[in-house]
């Protein structure tokens, strides 16, 4: 039954007693108007039916009084009931402290109510919430509340009631009792787990005997419940509040663990995934929902079986092991650097193993790579490379300058040379056209016996300037050749004739399994030869094409070719460059 059908109830109960009140009056005022006028007529009444009927009007009048009385009694018992809620109810404490505030008020019908709690930290009994005081009562933080009851409660941890507390001798001392002319004062202790946490307390200034037993007891026992719900709602704060850092933490954790660029998974003793990061999944091609709870072997099913042996010697051993893990993967190497810890808890018990893998196949990829290029491109060149990965090897068509420098007299030389002689002297020839080539960010492409080829402006050495950076290279050829005829017996004096031309050309590796090479493929590398067969010794031919590119620069003159090829019907009129001007030392040309 709802509340407003039970007060609907009550209210009839109310006028039905009041209507028996209202026709025992008047049928007392019927007799005794009508008393004498029976006597004469010689009728006469029962004996004492007015006291009879009296006694029945004082019957209902307490019929009344009781009605009230167990109304009052039974809502009060309602309140209390409905209390129990508050003690699993997740609410704030001042929320549950104000609920407890209307409570009490309801219970007792006192003037006026407040609630200090102890300060779970230093013990202070501190003002909390408060109904019937004032605005200037309640900013002045409780200092107008009888402080005497309170502690007498808190230290007691006894209710207390008096019906006049003006005339108790227990308050005789309370400067707030007698100021304020407090008549009935009623104090409960809250206790939790048989710990006083406050106090609830009320009075009034008015009617003395306001409480009585029966609000002392309803009052007791809502103060027992009051306290857990007070309790279990501080400890509600507690726990949203932890929650709240636990949350706190673990988005901290998870971008922590998340930037971290090395690849992390953590697996149970079973070698189940707990736990991998977005780098993890990069590596392992799995998410982390996919991957957690799956056996280690379904997410790296590629791995070498040492991989898991590695894990097992962690967790006998139970300290860390980092090695070196190598497999193939989709016809791919996969290198893999791994560093396996044992996870252990506060028991020194192991929990599992975290493993920090960072995937180098890239960086292996690179450094062969750049070991590759630098067999052919020198270390200065190579350098100015902003990246292996960015750099393309791919066969493409480029414009270069492309040279062969032979050395002239070589078969001759070789006649009455020791073998170890005659490869010395050529390496000296060879080393120094290799150097005349490097200074000018030229790339040495092959050796062919006693000749040289080299390249400008491929994909590993762009270059504008590639037809004059070849032309000075050329020219210190000359120059170091020259040099070198200082320090030889006539008889082993040698000369380069060397051909240049700019023109098309396909670039790219080439090569087998075994050996790879950067090579020019057509036109470029081929009418470079051609020239270069023209060429007496001590002689630099270049093509057309070229002498359009340095001739504001370079000397040159044209001359008939000397030697005709079949395919080359285009290079009849070739260019001899002239004579230096000085010694360029690689001081020109250079990017």
């Amino acid at each position: 039954m709802s509340q407003q059908a039970q007060t609907q109830g009550f209210s009839a109960i109310q006028a039905e007693v009041r209507g028996l009140k209202q026709r025992a009056d008047e049928i007392k005022t019927l007799l005794e108007q009508q008393q004498e006028l029976l006597r004469r007529r010689g009728i006469s009444l029962p004996a004492n039916a007015i006291d009879r009927l009296w006694t029945l009007r004082s019957n209902i009048d307490q019929l009344a009084v009781g009605l009230v009385d167990s109304h009052m009694q039974l809502q009060q018992l309602r309140r209390l009931a409905e209390t129990t809620a508050l003690v699993n109810s997740p609410q704030e404490t001042d929320e549950v402290l104000n609920q407890v505030m209307e409570t009490v008020i309801q219970l007792t019908q006192a003037e006026r109510g407040y609630i200090v709690l102890k300060n779970r930290e230093t013990g202070e009994l501190e003002f909390k919430v408060a109904r019937g005081l004032s605005a200037e009562e309640t900013a002045a933080g409780g200092r107008i509340v009888s402080w005497s009851v309170i502690n007498m409660v808190a230290e007691s941890g006894e209710p207390l009631l008096t019906m006049d507390a003006g005339a108790d001798d227990k308050f005789s001392h309370s400067e707030s009792i007698a100021g304020f002319s407090l008549m009935s004062i009623l104090a409960v202790p809250l206790k939790a787990r048989d710990e006083v946490i406050g106090v609830a307390y009320c009075d009034n200034r008015i009617m003395a005997g306001l409480f009585k037993e029966n609000e002392l007891g309803l009052l007791t026992s809502f103060g027992q419940q009051a306290a857990v719900a007070i309790e279990n709602a501080r400890l509600f704060e507690d726990i949203r509040a932890q929650m709240a850092l636990i949350e706190e933490m673990q988005v901290r954790l998870s971008n922590i663990f998340a930037s971290i660029g090395s690849g992390v998974i953590t697996i149970n003793n079973e070698n189940c995934v707990i736990v991998c990061n977005e780098a993890a999944e990069e590596i392992t091609g799995a998410s982390n929902e996919e991957a957690v709870g799956l056996h280690l072997h379904q997410v790296l099913p590629h791995v070498t079986e040492s991989f898991f042996e590695y894990i097992e010697l962690v967790r006998r051993e139970r300290m860390q092991h980092i090695w070196a893990e190598r497999f193939e993967h989709h016809g791919r190497q996969r290198y893999w650097q791994v560093v396996a810890s044992p996870l252990r808890g506060d028991d020194e018990v192991s929990h599992g193993v975290a493993l920090v893998i960072d995937d180098l196949t890239e960086r292996k990829e690179q450094e062969e790579q750049r070991r590759l290029l630098g067999t052919f491109i020198p270390e200065a060149l190579l350098a100015n490379i902003g990246s292996i990965s960015e750099l393309d090897t791919s066969p493409a068509e480029h414009t270069i300058s492309a040279m062969f420098a032979d050395v002239r007299g070589f078969t001759a030389f070789s006649a009455y040379l020791q073998p170890e002689d005659l490869m010395r002297i050529v390496n000296r020839y060879l080393g120094a056209a290799s150097d005349a080539i490097t200074r000018h960010d030229g790339i040495v492409d092959q050796y062919l016996g006693d000749a040289v080829t080299a390249l400008w402006n491929t994909q590993l050495n762009h270059q504008d300037d590639h037809a004059l950076r070849a032309v000075r290279a050329a020219q210190a050829i000359l120059a170091e050749a020259q040099a070198i005829h200082e320090l030889l017996d006539v008889d082993q004096r040698l000369h380069f004739g060397i051909g240049i031309h700019t023109g098309h050309s396909v670039l790219g590796m080439v090569g087998g399994a075994n050996r790879i090479e950067f090579a020019a493929l057509g036109e470029a590398p081929d009418v470079g030869k051609y020239l270069q067969e023209n060429a007496e010794p001590g002689e630099i031919i270049i093509s057309a094409e070229t002498w359009q590119r340095v001739k504001d620069l370079v000397e040159a003159e044209p001359i008939p070719a000397r030697k005709l090829r079949p395919g080359f019907e285009d290079y009849q009129t070739i260019y001899r460059v002239g004579a230096l001007r000085a010694p360029d030392n690689g001081a020109q040309g250079h990017s």
